[in-house]
């Protein structure tokens, strides 16, 4: 067993990946909207946070109150506790963010409209807009003995107001703003003012609760635990599993308060609906901000702004080369094809689904889906492929979190149109990211094309997460996604494969043999290297193995998110490890396993973190690349993550993270914007079945650019007296083109 303090607790760790969401809230270099943008997602992972974590510690602590943490040692309510501070503690810095963003969008002509210092003419403003608009929307009421205490729906807002009646006593009124806009806009002398709702509400109570006296008014926002278990559900074989996710999400919207958010301290109120929520201090905040941040994800389109400074600038996925070419997408795979989200666009991948469903030769197509885009393409593509005559498989994952009601939907859809649907497993999430086309010819001969993702088949998310999706018509990878469709048919997970890991039973223990063998070659005098790339870190099994290696003197670069539980650079433990983490425009979401060097490396992709859950308690999918293209694509994502100075985070011995500064004069390395470079215009792979003329052409010009490299990477070695291994990576590949 690890000693507790190489280890950080899994809840504390995710709130420093939330507390550096926030930080990009407040770098001067992102652009302003991108900034507010930022801010949003701090409070709606927040959000997800209290409903999920909160939530599942919370019934942890009421089920099990002596089960330890085996990182800590803290029970669930001491973990909770703990969590709660921390969120506390960022109170401050939520708020310098809100107003640094207040002061900046006033330069920019947006006014932010404060209440308590209305100037004459918004007060005018603010009036009619509430007599004519708001007013009639709304449905004040008393709550009192004749009027029951109501129920307050997740992560709405309500307004309410404390009133002394003739005789001395208390009562309180509410207002439920929930299905009104969070705020509005009004074009005024060539300014853009942002009323919020709630605000508006609030500083007109009078004219809805007339004759009363009202002594404190606050804006309410409940937010609910929704983790809940399906277990006791599934024991009712007699429902369709479909029925058992809708009498589940019912439930969800009812379950207890984790969190009260209060404009303002209000201290009746809080008293009072702290005694209705049974709900304790610590999960009451009282913010001078505005309590949900959604107005960020959507003021851009809203405010009529058209400096593109205030933006990031405009990066379309693109298309490869070899895609224009018309060329089948199973003849590309015959050489292996990556394509990388956001850089690449997802159109390849849709195209290879309607060219099966136009294949004579296609027999099924078998796919695993977890989260949809709204008005799914792969759906549709999906659904023709049906409608042409081909056996198409969908495991529909009805337990994707927050998506569960798209999926049911979804579900019918796939139904109707005349695909197969199946739901997973009763034990297990399916997560996996596998896609597998089944050919028979004329002569009888059975052949596969096969993809394996690390992010969801979703159009949306493909422009904003860096994800990997490989295809391949690797024979023994076909068989083995054929054997897991197979498996899953049957209600089973996979207890072997040839080609392909899967969890839970091939996927932890593979790990933990390659990491057996660095550890060999490294005692045998070798060099052993570890490089990996995941969102999320906490398997305690993996964790004494990296120790061990570390111990043993192997080389270990971890590139984690957001979630890590070990801590680097720890004398005599974890020396040779380190853990970065890389947040910018674009969420990191791939996953990319590399274990030794040289002839003996391996390198794999796919769906699973090194989280418990998908360790142990997911159906998981890697994948091992086999041709120099894509392996070296991937190695390549690796050394420019590794070499970023711009959005790169180092995490400390203690747990912390501190940002990776540049050194003078050092070239500006943005990972994700090289890698879009890389990705649009250096990485498409020979086409198949060149001509010699243009095979010549092709070897002519590679010649040309590693001369180009090479003389590059000389005179930048002149100008730089030891630069390193990264360094001389970037100057090989770019020269001093970049710095800025």
């Amino acid at each position: 067993m690890l000693p507790m303090h190489l280890m950080v607790n899994r809840e504390l760790s995710w709130l420093e990946f939330n507390k550096r969401c926030l930080s990009e809230a407040l770098r001067q270099d992102v652009p302003l909207f991108e900034r507010l943008k930022f801010a949003a997602i701090y409070f709606s992972n927040l959000d997800e946070f209290f409903m999920v974590r909160v939530g599942s510690l919370t019934d942890q602590s009421m089920i099990e109150p002596n089960k330890l943490d085996d990182k800590t040692g803290w029970n669930a309510a001491q973990q909770v506790n703990h969590m709660l501070d921390m969120i506390h503690s960022f109170e401050p810095m939520t708020e310098q963010a809100y107003q640094s963003l207040q002061a900046e969008f006033k330069q920019h002509g947006i006014d932010f409209i404060d209440f308590r210092k209305l100037s004459q003419m918004d007060e005018v403003i603010s009036r009619k807009y509430f007599a004519e608009e708001v007013k009639p929307l709304l449905s004040p009421q008393i709550v009192d003995r004749h009027h029951p205490f109501p129920f307050l729906r997740n992560k709405e807002k309500y307004v309410f107001s404390c009133h002394i009646t003739k005789n001395g006593g208390e009562r309180f009124g509410i207002v439920p703003i929930g299905h009104l806009p969070d705020y509005f806009t009004i074009r005024f002398d060539g300014r853009t003012k942002v009323f919020f709702t709630s605000d508006m509400v609030e500083h007109n109570l009078y004219q809805l609760f007339l004759k009363q006296k009202i002594v404190e008014h606050t804006t309410v926002r409940v937010t609910r635990n929704a983790d809940i278990a399906i277990d006791e559900a599934l024991l009712d074989y007699d429902m369709d599993f479909r029925g058992v996710m809708q009498e589940l999400l019912k439930k969800r919207r009812r379950l207890y308060a984790v969190r009260l958010q209060l404009s303002s301290k209000a201290a009746r109120i809080q008293k009072y609906l702290r005694e209705h929520l049974e709900l304790a201090q610590s999960g009451v905040f009282v913010q001078k901000i505005p309590l949900d941040f959604g107005f960020g994800f959507s003021l851009a389109g809203k405010a009529e702004i058209q400096d593109p400074a205030l933006f990031y600038p405009p990066r379309k996925p693109q298309e490869p080369d070899m895609y224009h070419q018309n060329i089948p997408m199973r003849q590309l795979a015959q050489q292996e094809l990556l394509l990388a989200y956001p850089f690449h666009s997802c159109k390849p991948f849709l195209n290879m689904l309607y060219e099966a469903a136009d294949d004579p030769e296609v027999v099924s197509i078998k796919i695993s889906l977890y989260r949809l885009a709204g008005h799914s393409k792969v759906v549709s593509a999906l659904c023709h492929a049906a409608d042409r005559g081909k056996d198409v498989l969908c495991m529909l994952e009805l337990r994707a979190r927050f998506d569960e009601q798209s999926n049911i939907d979804y579900s019918a859809i796939l139904e109707e149109a005349g695909c197969r649907v199946i739901y997973g497993l009763s034990d297990y999430k399916v997560h996996a990211k596998l896609c597998v086309i089944t050919r028979k010819n004329a002569a009888g001969e059975i052949s596969y094309t096969t993809q394996v993702g690390t992010g969801n088949y979703n159009e949306n998310t493909s422009e904003q997460y860096t994800d990997l999706c490989f295809i391949t018509n690797d024979s023994g990878v076909g068989r083995d996604a054929v054997n897991i469709f197979n498996h899953l048919s049957l209600g089973e997970t996979t207890p072997e494969t040839e080609a392909l890991w899967v969890a839970p039973h091939c996927y932890r223990s593979r790990v933990l043999e390659l990491l057996d063998r660095e550890i060999d070659i490294q005692k045998n005098g070798g060099h052993g290297y570890v490089a990996i790339k995941i969102n999320s870190f906490n398997d305690v099994g993996v964790m004494e193995k990296m120790v061990e290696a570390s111990q043993a003197g192997v080389e270990i670069h971890l590139y984690v998110r957001g979630i890590c539980c070990l801590r680097p650079g720890i004398k005599g433990y974890t020396e040779t490890i380190t853990v970065r983490a890389l947040l910018g425009r674009y969420l990191e979401h791939s996953r990319i396993f590399v274990f030794g060097e040289g002839e003996r490396q391996r390198i794999f992709l796919g769906s699973g973190d090194l989280l418990n859950r998908n360790t142990r308690r997911r159906v998981e999918i890697f994948a091992e690349p086999k041709s120099q293209a894509v392996r070296g694509q991937l190695l390549h994502i690796l050394a420019m993550t590794e070499a970023d100075n711009c959005q790169s985070w180092l995490m400390q011995p203690n747990g912390t993270y501190q940002r990776v500064q540049r050194a003078e004069g050092e070239p500006c390395v943005n990972s994700q914007m090289e890698l879009y470079d890389y990705f649009t215009i250096h990485a498409n792979p020979v086409l198949p079945q060149q001509t010699p003329e243009n095979q010549k052409i092709q070897q002519e010009k590679e010649t040309v650019e590693r001369t180009m490299e090479q003389l590059r990477a000389k005179e930048h070695k002149q100008e730089t007296e030891k630069p390193s291994l990264f360094k001389r990576i970037w100057y090989a590949l770019f020269g001093n083109k970049h710095e800025e």
